[in-house]
């Protein structure tokens, strides 16, 4: 049996401490403005506010003094009577500081209070116990709130996600994303990608912890990341580093950039393809770059061997086939309308060179020209498109890029371009 359960003070030595209960509050008072500088500083409802946790701290100790058998079960009320923002205004060190000048107090000045040597001892390890309790309690309520504001955050970060997927171009919802990712801490001024992937397995078993390895990647890389499971796929908004910060449409970086410029952050996707969109100016144009990646993610099967990450832009011709207006679009405008623009039959022996198998020589005797004829003009494609015709991969883009370069032609009634006469 434990010295509480044995015996307890006297009713004289509770009166006695019931009385100096109000004295006992603004004794700690004092010394907290005294010995923490800060604490002077805080506004009057403040301060206001610790009084009174205080105050109750003091009523709460005297109650369970009267029954030591009981739980120490009011200690948490001293907190739920605050003010509601203290918990955001004081942080947890500044809380345990003050709790334990209270302590420092209450060691001080309940002791002498006490009847005769034995209740002396039992005042002081009331004091130490009570002590303890208050800064267990203190510890709950902060960590409470920290979840709570954890889980609001959350939502949040889901809410911005969502808005970017669905791309809402109304003024109403552009605001409403930039306002919320504005809670969240994000740069309004950073450009930014989409990736799309798997959640990890992980992540399905403990959601706050599947995503904790992204996230600390993400920092380590000096980038801000939005985060967003939508069912069986992770979409993740990835700043760019002010540092190296490219203007959208600049964005020339490929599969093999992007492996090395966010690899740490790829390898917390779960299995299989990772797409990576293009970059976007800010959270209110990013639903392009969520558009491509999502339509990349959708056609990336068709590209057994696509790296992982691949680029959005590298899948084109997936995304074609898959009836990506978008990607027909973007072929005919960074393939078909350069070549065509340079003139000089480019087009024509392009269309002849990949229609005829890819063989130089027959290409050559098809247009009535020389071989180097055809070498030169190929490599004036290359140049550019950044595509080498002789490449199987890019064969495949220069292929569909003039069956969409054609049946765009069709539809403006127009000759489609890279045909033979």
């Amino acid at each position: 049996m434990t010295l509480f359960e044995v015996r307890t003070v006297s009713p004289a030595t509770l009166r006695r401490l019931e009385l100096a209960a109000g004295e006992l509050a603004a004794s700690c008072l004092t010394a907290m403005e005294e010995r923490q500088p800060w604490f002077a500083r805080l506004p009057a409802d403040q301060r206001a506010g610790v009084l009174l946790v205080t105050q109750t701290g003091v009523s709460n100790f005297v109650s369970w003094l009267g029954e030591p058998t009981e739980t120490i079960r009011l200690t948490a009320e001293a907190f739920r009577i605050a003010p509601r923002d203290l918990a955001r205004r004081l942080s947890l060190r500044q809380t345990v500081d003050l709790v334990r000048i209270a302590t420092e107090v209450f060691e001080e000045r309940l002791p002498p209070l006490a009847a005769d040597r034995e209740e002396y001892r039992i005042l002081v390890e009331a004091v130490l116990r009570f002590g303890r309790e208050i800064a267990f309690a203190a510890a709950t309520v902060y960590a409470n709130a920290a979840e709570a504001r954890g889980a609001w955050d959350a939502r949040l970060e889901a809410l911005v996600v969502d808005g970017v997927v669905r791309g809402g171009e109304e003024r109403d919802g552009r605001d409403g994303v930039l306002s919320r990712a504005a809670v969240l801490g994000w740069d309004p001024a950073a450009a930014v990608r989409v990736i799309v992937g798997s959640p990890p397995q992980e992540e399905a078993e403990n959601p706050p912890e599947g995503l904790s390895g992204l996230r600390r990647h993400a920092a380590r890389l000096g980038r801000s990341v939005l985060v967003g499971v939508q069912g069986n796929r992770l979409v993740v908004l990835l700043s760019e580093p002010r540092r190296a910060r490219l203007a959208p449409g600049d964005d020339t970086i490929g599969s093999s950039g992007l492996e090395a410029a966010i690899g740490p952050i790829v390898s917390d996707f779960g299995p299989g393809p990772v797409v990576v969109g293009p970059l976007a100016a800010g959270l209110t144009s990013a639903h392009a770059s969520a558009r491509d990646a999502l339509s990349g993610l959708r056609a990336v099967p068709a590209w057994p061997d696509a790296p992982r990450p691949v680029a959005a832009d590298d899948l084109l011709p997936e995304r074609a086939m898959c009836g990506d207006e978008m990607a027909h679009r973007r072929l005919v405008e960074t393939v078909i309308e350069p070549v065509e623009a340079a003139g000089g039959e480019l087009l024509r022996t392009l269309g002849s060179y990949l229609e005829g198998g890819g063989a130089l020589e027959a290409c050559a005797r098809a247009l009535f020209v020389h071989p180097n004829t055809v070498r030169y003009r190929l490599r004036r494609v290359s140049e550019l498109t950044g595509l080498l015709p002789a490449d199987p991969r890019d064969q495949l883009v220069l292929r569909t890029a003039l069956v969409a370069g054609r049946l765009a032609a069709a539809e403006r009634g127009r000759d489609a371009p890279g045909h033979r006469p």
